[in-house]
């Protein structure tokens, strides 16, 4: 029974490969009677691309989710131009890992050249033609706070590259809170958005954002998957290679939860019976053929003569080669010898200027030595052939395929049959026995799963406790706790009475219980508050803002018309219910220029004079 428990909790690595997304032809509900506008959930770990058209004919979903990357290649040989691809055109991301590039850093696109690269995708894909201009309204989401500089280079790319009428910005979480949100909750709530790199706790007075108060904490996904990676390589140092990001990630999200009280739960997991019941074990792919079980000694033996041969062949042509060369270049110094004897030293001494050399002992030094390696080539040469025979002679006859170019090894350090002969020392048995079959002496199956105990929980800990990686940054609670303690206790009241759990971060299980845990602890004696998850972490987002959309299509509220553009800049935000707070750059007024400050240079002139009056 317990075999059976235990043989139940081995999974597979799925290693899914990323399938091309289609090329869409555009659909006639979103050309009329207008444009309809193209929502974009532009997330550092996936973009999310569709469109907020009221007609039912046009899906209410998403039509593109990639992963937010790009790779160019090199290029062939043969001539062919570098290729990009983007998101799921990868296939699969691990052979071009230090191919992929991503237009942000943390959750702030600041790569725009990156991030045209996926503009252009999803215009592609959506079949809009980007030739010339892009005649649909853009609602796209951006990060918590985001520098001016950032919005005021996508506000350039949209407006200048692609020409687009209008454009509205607005915070992810914020479309996901508004999308969420019931008639029974209030306009207040404390908002944690987990994502990929970024954690922010953002507070929401009256149904908008107080960018005064949010706080980041700079963990998520990212940082999980690559210490669960080096969790396990330690661990599993034999497996180093196999043990990659994409993995890790899938491990993460089907295996790995957050414990309610992680101490407590560390002491369960030191008894047997409740890792035995409670491990998981996944299975990496691996070759269940032992090599050398199925060759005899026999074969083990024509196999070394084969490879012996086609060393001895390969050498035997680099050696003439070698010869060859080395007579070419002493016939040439025989030839410039050759003018010195018949007089002609004019000659002589331009070609020992062409040969960089310095004198005729010079020549007659190196005519000698060359002189002496050909003769030892030679020698090598005929010692060569009367080891063939010799070994042809020993050896059973047979036919072979001495091609060198079907060599698999590199033998060009190894000069002679006796150098290359210790190569199979160990191989050679004392005594010969019949080789009947080889059994594993372990279970390979076995000795390629990783066994995941403490790490299921480990991992997902630091978003609460981030020293466990080193970082000296504040967790979930206790950067929970500094933003209520920056309020009123009436409002700090009223913010908890809807906490608000949004991102695909938060989708480990245990994740909710967890957090009532530590707002119990923190918050007063029998004091209420509430803890919500969103319906759907990752796309509630899109939801939220396709929702926007179709709200303020035909109102101003929020949108950013090209005219804005070129008056105010492009940094400039017109905000909305869910979008970040403008806030407007101000340059220092230089102080003018006053009569007390310009008496002292009129003096100064008046003293000094004209230089011409002095003469």
């Amino acid at each position: 029974m317990a075999a059976a428990a235990a043989a139940g909790l081995v999974f597979q690595f799925r290693d899914a490969r990323w399938l091309p997304d289609p090329v869409l032809g555009p659909s006639p509900a979103v050309r009329t009677p207008q444009p309809v506008p193209l929502v974009i959930d532009n997330g550092s770990f996936q973009a999310r691309a569709g469109w907020a058209c009221p007609d039912p004919e046009v899906p209410g979903e998403p039509l593109l989710r990639f992963r937010s990357l790009a790779a160019r290649s090199r290029g062939a040989r043969g001539g062919a131009g570098a290729e990009t691809q983007v998101g799921n055109d990868l296939g699969s991301p691990e052979p071009l890992r230090w191919l992929l590039r991503s237009p942000f850093d943390r959750n702030v696109p600041v790569q725009l050249e990156l991030q045209e690269l996926l503009f252009d995708h999803i215009f592609q894909r959506l079949g809009v033609s980007s030739q010339g201009c892009v005649d649909h309204p853009i609602v796209l989401t951006e990060a918590v706070c985001n520098p001016l500089y950032s919005r005021q280079m996508m506000s350039e790319l949209l407006f200048e590259c692609y020409q687009v009428p209008k454009v509205s910005y607005g915070v992810d979480s914020m479309y996901s809170f508004h999308h969420n949100r019931r008639q029974e909750w209030s306009g207040n709530s404390l908002i944690v958005s987990s994502g990929y790199q970024c954690t922010h706790i953002l507070p929401v007075l009256e149904g908008r954002l107080d960018a005064k108060n949010c706080k980041r904490i700079n963990l998520g996904g990212c940082q999980a998957a690559v210490y669960l990676q080096r969790l396990l390589q330690l661990k599993y140092p034999g497996h180093f290679a196999a043990i990659t990001l994409s993995r890790m990630e899938e491990i993460l999200h089907e295996h790995s939860y957050i414990a309610e009280d992680y101490i407590e739960e560390l002491q369960k997991w030191r008894s047997p019976e409740y890792y035995e019941s409670n491990v998981h074990k996944m299975q990496l792919p691996f070759s269940s053929k032992l090599l050398g079980s199925t060759l005899t000694s026999e074969e083990k033996q024509e196999r070394r003569q084969q490879q012996l041969r086609r060393l001895q062949e390969l050498n035997a042509r680099r050696r003439e080669e070698k010869l060859q060369l080395d007579q070419e270049r002493l016939d040439r110094l025989l030839y410039v010898q050759e003018l010195l004897e018949d007089g002609q030293r004019d000659q002589f001494h331009k070609a020992l200027v062409e040969l960089n050399m310095d004198s005729a002992e010079e020549l007659q030094s190196y005519i000698h030595k060359l002189s002496l390696a050909i003769e030892q080539t030679k020698q090598k040469i005929l010692q060569a052939e009367v080891s063939i025979e010799v070994d042809v002679v020993d050896s059973k006859p047979e036919t072979l395929d001495l091609d060198p170019l079907g060599s698999e090894q590199s033998l060009e350090d190894v000069e002679s049959i006796h150098e290359f002969e210790p190569l199979f020392a160990e191989e050679q048995p004392e005594v010969e026995k019949p080789v009947t079959t080889v059994e594993p002496v372990f279970n390979l199956a076995e000795y390629h799963q990783l066994f995941l105990g403490t790490e299921r929980i480990r991992v997902p800990e630091i978003l609460f406790q981030p020293s466990l990686i080193g970082e000296e940054q504040a967790g979930i609670a206790e950067t929970m706790q500094y933003v209520l303690d920056r309020y009123p206790k009436e409002q700090q009241a009223l913010l908890v009475q809807n906490v608000f759990l949004t991102g695909g971060n938060t989708m480990y299980p245990g994740l909710k219980a967890r957090i009532q845990k530590e707002l119990l602890e923190m918050r007063p004696f029998q004091s209420s508050f509430q803890v919500h998850l969103a319906s759907n972490p990752i796309l509630d987002a899109w939801y939220g803002a396709r929702d926007w959309a179709l709200e303020y299509v035909n109102h101003e509220e929020g949108w950013i018309t090209r005219k804005d553009y070129e008056e105010k800049g492009g940094e400039y935000l017109k905000e909305h219910c869910a979008s970040n707070v403008y806030v407007p750059i101000r340059l220092p007024k230089q102080a003018p220029r006053t009569t007390e400050a310009l008496a002292p240079a009129k003096v100064l002139a008046a003293s000094v004079g004209n230089p011409c009056d002095l003469a």
